[in-house]
């Protein structure tokens, strides 16, 4: 993943993303924060019900827009985090990181939460989730990937 890149998963929080519209299939770009734990990317927001979520769970495919310190369009996959447990512990740090620790049993109980990996087989961290050798580099190309990286 590009130098560039990382930084900006390490710094920014404003992108926006496009998703397929689960009934029209049409591409849908909205603007929304996104959130590090763990050493992951995450994607979620406050308790209630979000189309971008439910377009996901029809269509995992979208694209992560970096707009803030890098402009770059990465390919990237939506797993839902369903399991209570996982969740409480990813979100207590996205509510801390927010200065809401009262609201965390809301979070857990209504809000949106998807765990963000890249088409680089990457999950932002620079972690290999493909199985790529210990201490290979993934980069993003922009002939292979589809990846528009600088203005």
């Amino acid at each position: 993943m590009e130098v560039t890149v990382q930084r900006a998963l390490g710094v920014d929080r404003t992108i926006d993303i496009t998703t397929i519209g689960r009934q029209s299939g049409s591409p849908r770009r909205i603007e929304t924060w996104f959130y590090r734990a763990g050493g992951k990317i995450f994607l979620t927001g406050s308790p209630g019900k979000r189309d971008w979520y439910a377009n996901l769970m029809i269509n995992p495919s979208f694209t992560f827009h970096l707009k803030k310190s890098t402009v770059a369009d990465l390919p990237a996959t939506a797993r839902p985090v369903t399991d209570e447990r996982e969740r409480r512990r990813i979100l207590s740090e996205i509510v801390a990181d927010l200065n809401q620790p009262d609201s965390l049993d809301a979070w857990i109980a209504g809000s949106p939460l998807i765990e963000v990996s890249f088409a680089d087989g990457t999950d932002g961290g620079g972690h290999s989730i493909r199985g790529n050798p210990p201490g290979s580099q993934c980069r993003l190309t922009a002939c292979l990937l589809g990846v528009t990286i600088g203005r």
